[in-house]
């Protein structure tokens, strides 16, 4: 294959020029699916208001204009929606073994419209158009935060438990840290991939990080530099050719072993490092009754999102055994398996291993032309998971931009390149840039 066959063959993976009424749109339904600004001003509490589900059908609306209208940037990433699809089918199936059916159903539209979502945003926005998408998207949410600290402290900051942290235009200052989470990342993989924006990404970058320092969340803290490591990591590397990727491979898997055995042996002292005590703040505690809960319906589960209701039986028994309102099992992959049972957290296991492994080989021509944004969020998202409720949920940023990177990882258009290798086959000429007709630069 020629060189022109192959700008050919990937000219639909380079950034559309996405008219700016779009961006608005997908900027207000990320928004909403950070939970922000609504909930703390109308159900200042965290109460149940009926009120706050009305504010959830514009965006519904929104999302499904949009996946009507870009209908042909779905298709091209089919393989994703059949994955996903294939989980929002056992969600909804549940409801006929669920402990509480109606809202399985209730939150399957939820999950699967939400999905739709998803999927729109990691097909139609190619290349560094998402990462510069999530940033701005943050950069206006962080900068509001802000101003609602100042202007607004009763609702900007905390107050009693955890008082004096910020928490912007969220419920909680963990809200607030993965919401600028994402934002980091995403304006650090802007960094690599549009360097001629350095001073917007950079902006964007400070304040992320700012914000997440603000909210004191150890757990923010860690992915922000894991997220952010990755990326420049893999910059890093890619400019010392294959002898540095070798040296770069051996070494992660010394430090990772040699992680390992520290954590197994120190676990408490690294612990107390980070203001942790062994039992990460009574999680331990929770997992070990929630496999116990597991065990009487290992194989289908309890139904999707059906466990921590407050008339649960199972769960008012963990509850009471933790002596505490347990409102998750503060653990992604246990929920599911509360959920959906072992059929549900190994399906979810094998599509996001699907999604690793898919950008792992396009490392070097998808990836770079992202700021291998999919690869950081994916490690973000993984770690993430270990300690919060955040697989398979109906509404929740992480979730959907975890879909996002499956759909990019999906999308049969992009052409994949030797991972790490910038060499020309021979008998081929580098491609020449150009711009293409019909929005394409």
């Amino acid at each position: 294959m020629t060189y022109a066959a192959i700008a050919q063959t990937d000219a639909p993976t380079r950034p559309v020029a996405v008219p700016l009424w779009e961006q608005w749109c997908a900027g207000y339904v990320l928004m909403m699916l950070t939970g922000a600004l609504i909930g703390p001003i109308l159900a200042p509490d965290q109460g149940e208001n009926p009120i706050l589900r009305l504010f959830w059908l514009p965006s519904y609306a929104v999302t499904a204009g949009l996946c009507l209208l870009r209908w042909r940037d779905l298709v091209r990433v089919w393989p994703a929606i059949v994955l996903v699809g294939l989980m929002a089918l056992l969600a909804f199936a549940s409801r006929y073994w669920s402990i509480d059916p109606a809202t399985t159903q209730r939150r399957f539209i939820a999950l699967a419209v939400n999905s739709g979502f998803a999927l729109y945003l990691g097909a139609r926005y190619r290349g560094v158009a998402l990462p510069r998408l999530l940033a701005m998207v943050c950069l206006w949410m962080g900068a509001l935060s802000v101003i609602f600290v100042f202007a607004l402290p009763h609702i900007g900051i905390h107050h009693g438990v955890n008082d004096g942290l910020w928490r912007g235009i969220w419920y909680e200052k963990n809200q607030m840290g993965l919401v600028m989470v994402a934002g980091g990342i995403s304006a650090a993989a802007w960094l690599m991939a549009e360097p001629t924006k350095r001073k917007w990404a950079m902006a964007v970058l400070a304040l992320c990080t700012l914000l997440v320092l603000a909210t004191a969340s150890k757990t923010s803290l860690v992915c922000l530099v894991l997220g952010i490591g990755v990326v420049f990591a893999i910059a890093v590397i890619r400019t010392g050719g294959p002898v540095l990727v070798i040296l770069s491979l051996w070494l992660g898997v010394i430090l990772a072993a040699l992680g390992w055995w520290v954590w197994t042996q120190e676990s408490a002292f690294l612990l107390g490092l980070i203001g942790k005590d062994p039992t990460l703040t009574g999680r331990t505690e929770i997992w070990e009754a929630v496999l116990e809960a597991s065990n009487q319906r290992p194989l289908l589960g309890y139904g999707y999102n059906a466990f921590w209701g407050k008339d649960s039986v199972p769960a008012n028994w963990i509850r009471f055994n933790t002596a505490w309102e347990v409102p998750s099992a503060h653990h992604g992959w246990l929920d599911v398996l509360l959920e959906l049972g072992w059929i549900g957290a190994i399906g979810c296991a094998l599509v996001v291993g699907t999604a690793v492994i898919a950008h792992l080989c396009r490392i070097n021509g998808y990836g770079r032309a992202e700021g291998w944004w999919s690869l950081a969020y994916l490690a973000v998202f993984i770690l993430l998971s270990l300690s919060e409720s955040v697989v398979m949920t109906a509404q929740n940023l992480p979730w959907i931009l975890y879909v996002a990177a499956l759909a990019r990882a999906c999308d049969r258009a992009i052409v994949v390149h030797a991972p790490f290798s910038s060499a020309v086959p021979k008998g081929m000429s580098h491609p020449r840039l150009h711009t293409s007709p019909a929005g394409h630069t």
